[in-house]
């Protein structure tokens, strides 16, 4: 029997093959890696794959601090976590992201009381009220949705995300912090020191890869390692772990920040150095998407190669831009280098040089 809070795939045999991968993160920056990830996985049957590489245990561990939209309403109304950025992931490791997938996204545009609402976040919804479980909700949608991995919150506990700005002053749940003008100075968790779930600290500690990114840097990725012993269980594990670089920056939360204040932001929220490595995109935005991204105050990310080598962080540098009227990672040649970088021999520690793959 299963217990609360396990997906799908925690159902079946565990596969005595195969890498285990956990991939940290939120928002559509963690839904895409997840796609890429996905077609390594080995088949529920325990077929080994055509793929060079294998993944034998996907793990997704997604933030829970939305407080906007059709996620926010109904935390608010039913009193339960956002449901969202779990949606986006278990359609992205959906097996067949077809009727069903397309279901779970389907939003609509009317209708009192429903517009604005994805069918997803309304079925999450309903089975939170049904066992009283919101981890359990995503479990059993999981597996409705055959999931090819496993899908956990960071933490079943209630949170909001509280910002101090450079200048001081404070700001209260994330919509406001997203539409905050000002630098974000230090994120807290309101209330603070949340509890994980035991199964993400089991699996960030037989994880032979630990991933953190891409997606916003202080309202997808640093909420995760708020939560009570998330950062010190990344730290302990011996796993490879992999800083998956943004490809632009966000005017209302990392304005200017290069590729290594995003890592330094990531470790001294964590209170410790947590990468071996990071993913950095090599490819040029073109002009006509630069100047689209400019007219909201964001341009592409600068690859500052040395100051990142300075955190003991060694970059990986690939062709992870995909354009598409927006940028976005090309989530198979991210997942590809990931595991070519495992499957790499490994110094003792990071490599003061730069990697190209």
């Amino acid at each position: 029997m299963s217990h609360p809070g396990q997906s799908a795939a925690s159902d079946r045999p565990p596969c005595t093959y195969g890498l285990k991968v956990v991939a940290i993160g939120g928002g559509t920056g963690l839904s895409t890696l997840l796609r890429g990830l996905k077609r390594y996985v080995v088949s529920p049957g325990g077929s080994h794959s055509r793929e060079k590489f294998q993944i034998g245990e996907l793990s997704a561990v997604v933030t829970v601090s939305d407080d906007g939209g059709s996620s926010g309403r109904l935390r608010k109304e039913f009193n339960m976590l956002p449901p969202g950025d779990i949606r986006n992931c278990i359609v992205a490791l959906s097996e067949d992201e077809t009727l069903l997938s397309r279901l779970f996204q389907h939003r609509f545009e009317k209708g009192p009381g429903l517009e604005g609402h994805s069918f997803g976040n309304l079925f999450l919804a309903a089975l939170t009220s049904i066992t009283g479980d919101f981890a359990e909700a995503v479990r059993l949608s999981s597996e409705i949705l055959v999931t090819r991995g496993r899908i956990f919150p960071a933490t079943t506990c209630n949170v909001e995300l509280e910002a101090v700005m450079e200048d001081g002053s404070r700001v209260l749940g994330e919509t406001k912090i997203t539409a905050s003008k000002g630098r974000i100075r230090e994120l807290f968790l309101v209330p603070g020191n949340p509890e994980p779930m035991p199964q993400t600290l089991d699996a960030i500690s037989r994880a032979d890869i630990i991933t953190v990114g891409p997606g916003s840097l202080f309202t997808s990725l640093i909420p995760n390692l708020l939560v009570h012993g998330i950062a010190a269980a990344i730290a302990k594990s011996a796993a490879m772990k992999v800083y998956v670089c943004n490809l632009m920056t966000q005017p209302n939360e990392s304005l200017g920040r290069t590729a290594s204040d995003h890592i330094r932001a990531l470790n001294d929220h964590a209170q410790t150095n947590i990468f071996d490595y990071a993913l950095v995109n090599r490819t040029p935005v073109s002009a006509d998407l630069q100047a689209k991204y400019a007219l909201e105050g964001a341009s592409q990310i600068e690859a500052d190669l040395e100051k990142i080598e300075k955190l003991s962080v060694t970059p990986i540098l690939g062709d992870y831009l995909e354009e598409a009227g927006v940028a976005r990672h090309a989530s198979a040649r991210v997942a590809h280098d990931l595991l070519e970088l495992q499957a790499k021999s490994r110094p003792s520690g990071p490599a003061s040089a730069r990697v190209c793959i």
